[in-house]
């Protein structure tokens, strides 16, 4: 399964979050399956976002559109790192 990574900071995660939720429909439409959204214990606004897409073109091509750019500013974040990743395996201990 393709899975993306994202880190990134964002100025205010409420204000964030609210933009992130209201982006559900296109994120699905584009590809994305399932998510987690995971904050850095010692800071709240450093957040990671870690989804299970179609294909890792399908994310690539979501997250590199213009459309997107867009959404991250208005979001406010800063500097988003992205890693695409292919699951090797998974498992429960």
């Amino acid at each position: 399964m393709p899975h993306v990574l994202i880190i990134h900071e964002v100025a205010d995660y409420p204000a964030w979050k609210a933009i992130f939720d209201g982006a559900a429909g296109i994120r699905r439409e584009a590809g994305e399956r399932s998510y987690q959204v995971l904050k850095y214990e010692s800071d709240p606004n450093k957040i990671v976002h870690f989804s299970v897409w179609t294909s890792l073109d399908a994310a690539k091509a979501f997250f590199e559109s213009p459309r997107l750019v867009q959404i991250r500013k208005d979001a406010g974040v800063k500097a988003p790192e992205f890693i695409y990743l292919e699951q090797l395996e998974a498992g429960t201990l």
